[in-house]
């Protein structure tokens, strides 16, 4: 029998193929080649691109080298100048001891032996107004600057800042995620945000303090030099006199000045529902609430704190700033790469085939909406994407259910947040402004994604089926 020529061959393709494709490459890459991050998740997307152009109608060869450079191109859009900002805005509060003096502040109220408490509480509160990333790039100065000061326990204080930071994202509006699925599922903001709060603290207790104490004391993760700033010159302001370190209120302005202006836009956003003449503040919070132009403002406030009170002189200072936006820059690299590789994903069906595929299954909505949408994620690694795939599919189905549609909104928000990893350019985001390795990412970041949105499943079961609210 002869061969079988090209063109009698019929390919049947599944988007399940090319998730495969992309999640060996990018392993074979990262973990066994120990290439550099950004190298390697460009020639993961890459390849995914050309297996798109192989498999999926009007998707061409030169299409999977421009979506590529595109989806990088838009990841840098939306993460180039607020990773370059926090970059300065670390540099400057980790060395001009204004991190350092926010930390003692907290330990004078709550004591050292609850540092962690500390941080996982303000994370989370921070986390309400403002977008995952901007508290993370805020609070990490403060971990890092916490371990410099008690010598221990930096994996704890990590995962308490990520927990609280992630999981106010997911369930409590007017956090953007919440909020657009609390609009397309028809929940009203009051409930939503009563029951995202009941439904964030059994997933802060259990991934930020469960999880975090049990991992700290199997995993020590040291200080390493990140963000321009060495770990030397960590623990040298950790030395010093709090008399000599920036005074409280200017220590903290970076922070306020951030959470202030995004969080103005949010709540004219939120509340000119039922206050409409505040709408007429909307162009000018628009633009100062942007996430861009409001941690340019805090970065400007940390510069200053930071030349008045290091002893450089001003071409110092200012090469100070430039090697934080060298670092930056490294950062926001490897991060709009880690988005790009997912975003090809996306490009491959991935996302709609295994929501198609779920919403065929006959188990209760709940579980079916916190599939879809883990599914989702875990494939193409963005939360949001996959928390709105799921709540477009799932709105029509909200006659159906015989509980509050606000349940709706945390299932889908804890699917959607589960096991962050190479295709999450939040994984990526996490591993460098936290000084991390991959392998202490995965055990510290994606095991508390996983923790919230599987505590966040039980949650919502147990309280939904005691206090439907339906």
């Amino acid at each position: 029998m002869g061969p079988i020529p090209l063109q009698a061959v019929e390919f049947s393709h599944s988007p399940l193929l090319t998730f495969v494709i992309g999640l060996i490459t990018v392993i074979a890459l990262l973990v066994w080649l120990d290439f550099p991050a950004f190298i390697g998740l460009v020639i993961a997307g890459f390849t995914v691109g050309l297996v798109n152009a192989v498999f999926v109608p009007d998707f061409t060869s030169t299409m999977a080298a421009t979506e590529v450079a595109g989806a990088f191109g838009d990841n840098m859009t939306g993460i180039g100048i607020p990773i370059l900002m926090a970059a300065v805005i670390g540099k400057a509060m980790l060395e001009s001891g204004a991190a350092q003096r926010v930390v003692r502040g907290f330990q004078n109220v709550l004591g050292e032996s609850n540092s962690d408490i500390a941080l996982l509480g303000s994370s989370s509160v921070l986390a309400i107004p403002v977008f995952f990333d901007s508290v993370f790039y805020l609070m990490a100065p403060l971990a890092r600057s916490m371990r410099a000061r008690v010598g221990r326990d930096y994996t704890l204080f990590i995962v308490t800042v990520g927990t609280g930071a992630a999981a106010a994202h997911v369930f409590v509006p007017p956090t953007p995620g919440p909020l657009a699925v609390a609009a397309e599922v028809g929940s009203d903001l009051g409930m939503t945000i009563l029951i995202g709060i009941i439904t964030a603290i059994p997933a802060v207790l259990i991934a930020g303090l469960g999880y975090g104490r049990w991992i700290n004391a199997r995993l020590d993760i040291p200080l390493r030099d990140t963000m321009s700033t060495t770990t030397e010159e960590l623990e040298a302001v950790a030395e010093r006199p709090t008399s000599e370190l920036p005074g409280i209120l200017e220590s903290l302005a970076p922070i306020i000045v951030a959470v202030a202006l995004i969080g103005s836009a949010t709540a004219v956003d939120t509340f000119q529902q039922w206050y409409p003449s505040i709408a007429a503040l909307e162009p000018i919070v628009g633009f100062l609430g942007d996430k861009n132009v409001a941690l340019m403002f805090a970065a400007v406030v940390a510069s200053v704190s930071f030349y008045r009170h290091d002893d450089l002189m001003q071409s110092e200072w200012s090469d100070e700033l430039t090697e934080a936006l060298k670092s930056g820059g490294n950062i926001a690299a490897i991060t709009a790469a880690g988005g790009a590789f997912g975003a090809l994903l996306a490009a491959s069906g991935i996302g709609d085939y295994i929501a198609g595929s779920l919403q065929e299954v006959g188990i209760p909505l709940l579980v079916t909406a916190w599939l879809i949408a883990a599914v989702v994620r875990i494939a193409q690694g963005s939360a949001t994407a996959a928390m709105l795939t799921a709540a477009g599919i799932m709105a029509p189905l909200v006659g159906q259910l015989s509980v509050h549609p606000a349940y709706l909104v945390m299932v889908i928000g804890a699917g959607g947040n589960i096991f962050s990893w190479y295709n999450d350019s939040g994984f990526w985001l996490v591993k460098e402004i936290g000084g991390l390795t991959q392998e202490e990412t995965l055990k510290t970041w994606t095991v508390l994604t996983t923790l919230i949105a599987v505590s966040g499943l039980v949650t919502t079961l147990v309280f939904s089926s005691v206090f439907p609210f339906a």
